[in-house]
């Protein structure tokens, strides 16, 4: 339902600066930055840091001090700038499975002019397709979705612009987790995952864990999201890590879980050591039995419960969607018939036209078709590429945007609609019979183009929550997040080929082709997307996990519960969603200590109440903290520095590991007691 009642900072009928040529320079330049250390984060580790936020931050500090921008102004720096860091998350997770195709039959295709274009097009495709649901979730759904990072962006830049008390409440915040990154990412005083494994041969609970990425930013997701999505979700993670590891680790020999890695690219062979949970070959025994079972199996579970969930999504979505449509139709005639309902239409609600998504969409399959830099011997076959990007990404970017409404889109699981993608797509490609290695690049193709899209998506939606929130035109930050998309493309497609050249010390040490897929940049999200079309097209995928994933999602509806929220519980780390549960755990308490005490806010005063805005810096500070150690690390000279600084070995020499881990749940626990505090004052 529409909030008819909510009002945005920036009224309708005011006038002032907003899509300015210095706007879109300076969020084309933060697009360049945040995209290219997105690019160095997500090929080392496979994660993401959310992008919006700092840009916003940055924006409103260095528009005041130097450039004199307006609000308005400073939101079309982060729209531009954040296309950069969802495309660079998308483009990462799946185009290095070039490299892994059966006979290294996809290499020729991990070339930068095919990287810019699928990044260039899967990112259009992203925006291209928010265009019409804008209203539907953004606005009519204004009070129930409500995207943790466009609030907080939104938050940050009506704070920035009210300074006051309302500007400190969000930079204390911001200051409070950059010190406290410090602490934990570089002087890593701060244990970054604290975990507690039950042993392997116990014989009530065999390899159970559990364990916490006790970070600032995941705190704040937890606060804004609150305690009733923050408690499914984390329900998700309890089943996986609490219910199915112990459960298959009591079962399943490690011989038998080691060869499950091995199927799925996870480990290289039966008689390397290493892979995920340090498989052992002399003992036949992993170090941590609960990464092992958890990346041989549940992810495959969990990636088939977000599929089911996300149709189920869809389902529940398509009268929204249906009306969004016909609204935007009915624009399209009035203004063919001369009428003057566009002068009519609000300053906020003014889109791109829905001929815009028609014509865009067209013209991505024949580009797609023609262009030779793409997969594909024929131009038919490339023309059915080009049919399944815009089908699955008109699914998947509605299915993204409502899952980054609930958790934000650092929490976006746009691995496991990928997987969904490619899954779809090759069983498409064997009802047509296009079956075996020739065809893997063009399923991968779909894959990646989806993930790109979904993930732009996710950003595109905070993105128009922030300007639905501060008052901005829509249409001039979709027209923002299209040149954001085309510029940072350029920059991504050339950063990861510079990560791709192995230095002279990588040579050294045998790595002399590439250097992502080696231990310096393993990217596991690209590993897995080659593993999925290799095994599908050759008719070697365990189906029985996915569909065990479909029916879990299933069960969660009938019983009422948000199976989208479960599942992505489902598929990420326990590790993930415990410390959001935590904030939104002291959200709840904050919302009972204010109901007892007969304490009654409307909904504007409590996006900018205390709590909400030191949320915010919460995650804003960890946000840009994340990325400029992430900048820092990619060069060799402070990367070296940044070792020497490093006093976790000292301290657990000192405490154990136990200590070490328990001191760093100390600083947590403060965390949470200073954002309780803060929250509760008036």
């Amino acid at each position: 339902m529409a909030d008819n009642n909510f009002k945005p900072f920036v009224p309708p009928g005011t006038q002032m600066k907003e899509f300015t040529l210095k706007s879109i320079l300076l969020g084309c330049i933060f697009g360049i930055i945040f995209g290219a250390a997105t690019v160095y984060l997500a090929l080392k580790a496979g994660l993401t840091v959310s992008a919006s936020i700092p840009i916003a931050v940055i924006a409103i500090t260095l528009g005041r001090k130097f450039f004199n921008t307006t609000i308005l102004e400073n939101n079309i720096i982060q729209t531009t700038g954040s296309a950069g860091e969802s495309i660079a998350a998308g483009v990462v997770f799946t185009l290095p499975g070039f490299l892994f195709l059966s006979d290294g039959g996809g290499a020729q295709f991990f070339n930068y002019f095919t990287i810019l274009i699928l990044a260039i097009f899967g990112g259009i495709l992203g925006t291209l397709m928010m265009i019409p649901l804008r209203r539907s979730l953004i606005v009519k759904e204004h009070k129930t979705l409500p995207y943790p990072e466009g609030t907080a962006c939104g938050d940050v830049l009506i704070a920035g612009e009210k300074g006051g008390d309302f500007a400190r409440t969000a930079f204390y915040g911001l200051g409070f987790a950059f010190a406290y990154a410090i602490f934990q990412k570089i002087l890593h005083v701060i244990a970054e995952t604290p975990a507690y494994m039950t042993k392997q041969t116990s014989r009530f609970f065999p390899s159970a864990k559990i364990s916490a990425d006790i970070t600032p930013e995941y705190m704040g997701v937890g606060y804004i999201i609150g305690p009733r999505i923050a408690g499914v979700l984390v329900a998700g993670g309890v089943l996986s890590w609490l219910a199915l590891i112990p459960l298959l680790a009591s079962l399943l020999p490690g011989d038998v879980i080691a060869s499950q890695l091995v199927k799925i690219g996870y480990l290289a062979s039966l008689q390397t050591p290493g892979g995920q949970g340090n498989w052992d070959p002399v003992t036949h025994t992993f170090a941590d039995y609960s990464s092992a079972v958890y990346y041989a199996y549940v992810r495959q579970i969990g990636a088939g419960a977000v599929a089911a969930g996300g149709f189920i999504t869809l389902l529940k979505t398509i009268p929204t969607i249906i009306s969004s449509f016909k609204g935007s139709i009915g624009a399209i005639k009035d203004r063919k018939e001369g009428g003057d309902a566009q002068a009519n239409v609000l300053r906020t609600e003014k889109d791109l036209s829905l001929k815009v998504v028609l014509f865009g969409s067209i013209a991505l399959v024949l580009l797609m078709a023609f262009l030779p830099q793409l997969p594909g011997d024929s131009i038919g076959k490339k023309m059915l590429v080009g049919l399944l990007v815009v089908v699955f990404g008109a699914f998947f970017v509605t299915v993204s945007s409502r899952i980054v409404g609930l958790i934000g889109s650092s929490n976006n699981p746009i691995s496991g609609m990928t997987i969904a993608t490619l899954m779809g797509t090759c069983l498409v490609f064997i009802a047509v019979g296009w079956t075996g290695k020739v065809y893997e690049p063009m399923a991968l193709v779909v894959g990646g183009m989806i993930c790109i899209a979904a993930a732009n998506a996710g950003g595109t939606s905070q993105d128009l929550k922030s300007g639905y929130i501060v008052g901005a035109t829509p249409m001039y930050q979709q027209l923002a997040l299209f040149i954001g998309a085309i510029v940072s493309s350029i920059v991504i497609g050339l950063t990861v080929k510079f990560l791709d050249k192995p230095t002279a010390e990588m040579i050294s040490k045998g790595v002399t082709e590439h250097a992502i897929g080696s231990a310096y940049y393993p990217a596991p999200q690209g590993t897995l997307m080659a593993t999925l079309a290799k095994g599908i097209l050759s008719f070697n995928l365990d189906w029985q996990f996915v569909l065990v994933g479909v029916f879990l999602a299933v069960t969660m509806e009938l019983c009422n519960i948000n199976s989208l929220s479960f599942a992505v519980g489902a598929y990420l780390p326990l590790s993930t969603t415990l410390p959001i549960f935590i904030g939104g755990a002291i959200r709840g308490v904050v919302d009972h200590k204010n109901k007892k005490a007969n304490v009654h806010t409307s909904a504007a005063e409590e996006e900018l109440g205390k709590g909400n805005l030191f949320a915010t810096g919460l995650v804003a500070g960890g946000a840009v903290a994340g990325v400029i150690i992430a900048i820092l690390a990619g060069f060799d000279s402070s990367a070296a520095i940044l070792a020497k600084l490093n006093m976790e070995d000292g301290l657990a020499g000192i405490l154990g590991h136990g200590g070490y881990f328990v001191l760093g749940c100390a600083f947590f626990a403060f965390m949470g007691w200073y954002l309780y505090r803060t929250a509760r004052k008036a």
